[in-house]
């Protein structure tokens, strides 16, 4: 790999004696991780199903190594159910280190593809609200699908410009999550094809992007709250470059010291104006010291002392009217379900977080959980709702083992048979899963099952 000769040369500055390991590690292999969902199982537990071999990422406490060259886990029945989520393991880092606390309300500006916000999905475990956001719609649809595959559904999934959203949330939020578009040299080694966007745009055109966003996140946080900033690139314009703008620019702010990886290294404040040491508690990743690409994190916090008192009143009323096809679905659902939250739309239904600010006018992929469709004198669940789901949470549902034949079949969309499984009825909505975890939905009737697995997610 050719790399730009004027960015050896940046390289050769910032690591000194290192930029030779630091070359010779784009000779070695690409690291591949997965990130078990702790939301849908314990890391342990998935530790006894998993089929391959893995190796646990040191800082990352569900975060695992495989062998991205010989199996495929994409293609396993158990990413299909949600158990794990593949990321490269230096990019698990950033909602790793984000203090998630129960009832938080999380924003994550930029989160397509999915890999942070999933995991701040994870660690809300069903509280709060997350608040999902990517300026490319085409992006934030991808974003869904793995918010949705997740099983999470106190989401919000937005497809917004950030300014757009600070009528809305400012001073909203305890905790904000910024991987801001970045030049993107810390993944040179994963996607050459980036270096080729590195000599078109360059760190200059994104440090201006990333002061505009930095600012605008900040605006959205409470007094009080940590707002994580990241990018995976190494040039200080585009990182503590833009953490001391903010510090300028909002001097409510500080910078807050995180756990560091004894092989993680300390931002460089030397690179910076006025060479403030706090910026040495922020973090650099490099590839030729973890495995794992390049990354650059800061987490810092808004003092008490400035407020514009925003509350975030709830923007769901009260009880609405249930139709009856609806109210008999519901019955199948062994876990409570507040009338004050279901909002119909046309068809649509859906199950709204518990505190939602108003939010007409925003372009929205999804507001909180999509449980479903009323059609005719009928109710047709979503492929959400099954993901969010429990085993034991619904009434009827079909457990296949995991070398069944069947759930391969059942993952295509094709009509199965299941006379000899066992479930409490053989007529009716049923939750199909593989060892206790759910796939999706299908339509039982006398023991065959029509297939309701979502077609777009459907294996090829």
């Amino acid at each position: 790999m050719q790399l730009p000769e004027s960015f050896q040369m940046k390289m050769q500055e910032l690591l000194k004696e290192d930029y030779k390991d630091y070359v010779e590690c784009f000779g070695e292999k690409r690291h591949f991780g997965l990130r078990v969902n702790t939301s849908k199982i314990k890391v342990v537990d998935f530790l006894k199903i998993a089929t391959w071999d893995l190796e646990p990422i040191p800082w990352i406490e569900n975060g695992f190594y495989y062998d991205g060259e010989n199996i495929q886990p994409a293609k396993h029945p158990f990413y299909h159910a949600g158990l794990y989520y593949l990321q490269e393991p230096s990019a698990m880092t950033p909602a790793n280190l984000l203090p998630i606390e129960l009832g938080d309300k999380v924003l994550d500006l930029c989160a397509a593809p999915g890999g942070k916000a999933t995991e701040l999905g994870a660690k809300l475990a069903g509280t709060g609200l997350l608040v999902a956001n990517d300026i490319s719609n085409s992006r934030a649809k991808g974003l869904l699908k793995n918010i949705e595959l997740m099983g999470i559904g106190n989401a919000l999934v937005v497809s917004e410009e950030p300014s757009k959203l600070i009528g809305y949330f400012e001073e909203y939020f305890d905790k904000i999550l910024i991987d801001a578009p970045c030049s993107g040299e810390g993944m040179f080694r994963k996607e050459t094809s980036m270096i080729r966007d590195w000599e078109e745009k360059g760190p200059e055109y994104y440090s201006s992007l990333q002061k505009e966003i930095i600012l605008q996140g900040a605006r959205m946080l409470k007094p009080g709250g940590l707002l994580m900033y990241s990018t995976c690139t190494f040039d200080p314009m585009e990182n503590e470059q833009v953490v001391e703008y903010l510090l300028k620019s909002c001097p409510e702010f500080s910078i807050v010291e995180m756990e560091r990886y004894s092989a993680f290294s300390q931002g460089l404040p030397e690179y910076t104006e006025n060479q403030n040491k706090e910026l040495k508690k922020t973090i650099r990743i490099y590839p030729h010291k973890v495995k794992g690409e390049g990354h650059y994190l800061a987490l810092l916090k808004k003092s008490i002392d400035i407020s514009l008192e925003k509350t975030g009143k709830c923007g769901v009323s009260g009880d609405v009217d249930i139709p009856e096809e609806l109210a008999v679905f519901i019955n199948f659902i062994k876990r409570k379900i507040e009338k004050k939250q279901i909002y119909i739309k046309g068809e649509q239904v859906y199950y709204l977080p518990k505190e939602v600010p108003p939010i007409a006018g925003l372009r929205f992929l999804r507001t909180g959980l999509y449980l479903g469709n009323l059609k005719k004198k009928r109710f047709e669940p979503s492929q959400a709702l099954a993901m969010n789901l429990k085993k034991e949470e619904f009434d009827l549902t079909i457990d296949f083992k995991v070398d069944d034949h069947r759930v391969i079949k059942y993952l295509k969309g094709e009509t199965l048979e299941v006379l000899d499984l066992t479930c409490k009825s053989d007529k009716g909505w049923t939750l199909i899963c593989v060892e206790g975890y759910p796939l999706g939905f299908g339509k039982l009737s006398n023991g065959v099952l029509k297939n309701k697995y979502q077609v777009g997610w459907r294996l090829g």
